[in-house]
């Protein structure tokens, strides 16, 4: 008997280890072996930098940071801006590695609560080794993944991959959707407990839904609390009747993506938001222009409804995830769809994706008019009031770029909406304390990331420029500035390092390769340098 038991153990463990197996090959053509990236060092000192670490606190410096393999191991104040830095006041390398920082600024790595991968089998038909370097060069080192086509498998595949710095990304945490093809329908409250309990033994840190009934939301919710997993929502219009942002944070929902389901909450006159009488959701036309009606018909900013519903979510520590760049271009479809990193950063089948299209999600362009723009414009206008009156009452707000559609591209949508949440409102000090320490809280992961401090992970983005005078620079294109002493404009700006745990990547080297790919793909493709054109090629 112990024989036959041991050998069925044997298959099992063979079976598990060809699966993984398989895994790992089907992996590895789309996101090779990492060979980018110099480290962790036994001994790594930063010198000179300014740092701003992610706390609130003003910029410091300059500085020198002490790491040992992956830990900050010191913190050091060396000098006063511009006067020379006494050597002995500096930490000893003690046969260690440094790199001259000085004049630089530090932060730490960027998080974003809002990340899609795909590869080449996805419906974009990127490989995922694009999306992570665009990540990685635009200073992101953590995030979550909110679902994806792949199984939970695939998934934990590359999770661990990336957490072992096997290849070149940041370090994720998976939150499956609660309902997929692979999970069923789920019907009763007993399924979604089970369901919830499948996703934490497969590894999950958290869950994302997008609708249910309040009964099946409310026994998932609390079963998600019993096993320690995260969670956060984007209330689908479908569904959001059921249950909007105030039932859901009442049930134990953590975070909220986009805004739907959050003005819903604050209806005064209606029970149901104005459709027209043609409408139906799966165009996706329809779907978004009134998605952008929306904020026009709820309660007026600081009416009691307003505030009562703003308390509400501050008292239950509820945290906002806007995603302002995923319908930026909604409001302005010419500057989204030219702006200049797609000409040599955007592979063609992705460029393909965002087109137009009736059967592709967020390419709703069938005829996008000034008259929706306008409409979206005001959608903004009273969104970002209610997001930076949140903040300002302490509110948790954290940065989530939903990069991958509509014409916004991986990386760059993260630095975009930066600069949403400044037009919103937020100092750039406050836009950084989001990306960073706010987000890791979020995430819980803030013991290890989210600061520069004495004991966490050695992640950081390092930038030439003062990314507090000019966000813009942390684009991977940079910005354009005056050279004074040549009187011609010059390109500045870039991240120039992002380091993750302790291993140096040279963020312009990433960035280099990703354009080696588009125009490796373009000239396979016979597609001509220079902008893409916004029609059909067969049509234009």
């Amino acid at each position: 008997m112990n024989i036959i038991l041991f050998k069925k153990a044997r298959i099992l463990v063979g079976l598990f280890l060809l699966y993984n197996m398989i895994l790992s090959v089907a992996f590895a053509e789309d996101s090779p072996k990492r060979t980018e990236g110099d480290g962790p060092y036994k001994r790594l000192i930063l010198r000179g930098g300014y740092m701003i670490d992610g706390t609130g606190a003003p910029t410091q410096g300059p500085v020198d940071i002490v790491v040992e393999n992956n830990k900050i191991i010191e913190i050091r104040i060396v000098g006063v801006p511009g006067l020379k830095i006494d050597p002995k006041k500096r930490p000893k390398l003690k046969g260690g590695t440094e790199i001259n920082i000085s004049g630089m600024y530090i932060l730490p790595g960027f998080i974003d609560s809002h990340l899609h991968i795909h590869d080449k089998k996805s419906g974009q038909g990127v490989p995922s080794e694009y999306v992570l370097k665009l990540w990685l060069a635009h200073g992101i080192t953590s995030g979550r993944t909110l679902s994806h086509k792949k199984t939970m498998a695939w998934e934990m595949n590359m999770k661990r991959r990336l957490e072992k710095n096997e290849i070149t990304g940041p370090r994720i945490q998976i939150y499956p959707s609660f309902i997929t093809k692979e999970s069923g329908p789920i019907n009763t409250p007993k399924q979604a407990r089970e369901r919830i309990r499948k996703i934490k033994k497969a590894g999950a840190s958290g869950i994302k839904f997008k609708g249910a009934s309040a009964e099946i939301l409310k026994a998932a919710l609390d079963e998600a609390d019993k096993q320690g997993l995260n969670s956060t929502m984007h209330h689908a219009q479908i569904n959001v009747l059921h249950a909007n942002v105030l039932d859901t944070s009442g049930f134990g929902l953590k975070s909220m993506e986009h805004w739907y389901g959050l003005p819903e909450a604050m209806f005064e006159d209606k029970l149901i938001q104005h459709y027209p009488n043609d409408y139906i959701y799966q165009n996706e036309q329809d779907r978004f222009s009134e998605a952008g009606r929306l904020w026009k018909q709820t309660a007026k900013a600081g009416s009691d409804k307003w505030n009562e519903v703003m308390q509400s979510l501050l008292d239950r520590k509820f945290a906002l995830s806007p995603t302002f760049t995923s319908y930026l271009t909604s409001r302005d479809f010419m500057r989204m769809s030219r702006a200049e990193w797609h000409e040599t950063y955007t592979l063609p089948a992705l460029w393909d994706f965002f087109r137009g299209s009736r059967d592709a999600h967020g390419s709703y362009w069938f005829n996008w008019t000034a008259e929706n723009e306008v409409d979206w414009i005001d959608n903004y206008r009273i969104w970002m009031q209610f997001v930076n009156e949140y903040k300002n009452k302490g509110g948790r707000v954290i940065l989530g770029s939903d990069s991958g559609y509509i014409y916004n591209l991986y990386g760059f949508g993260y630095i975009q909406e930066m600069l949403l949440l400044r037009e919103a409102g937020f100092t750039p000090m406050e836009v950084i304390h989001s990306a960073t320490l706010q987000g890791a809280r979020q995430l819980g992961i803030d013991h290890e990331v989210g600061s520069i401090t004495v004991g966490k992970k050695a992640d950081f983005v390092i930038i030439a420029e003062n990314p507090l005078a000019n966000l813009h620079v942390l684009h991977g294109t940079g910005a354009f500035k005056l050279n004074s002493q040549t009187n011609k404009m010059e390109r500045v700006g870039g991240i120039k390092y992002t380091i993750k745990d302790g291993i140096i990547y040279d963020a312009k080297a990433l960035l280099k390769n990703v354009q080696n790919m588009v125009a490796k793909e373009k000239m396979r493709l016979g597609i001509p340098s220079g902008p893409m054109p916004i029609v059909s090629p067969k049509n234009d």
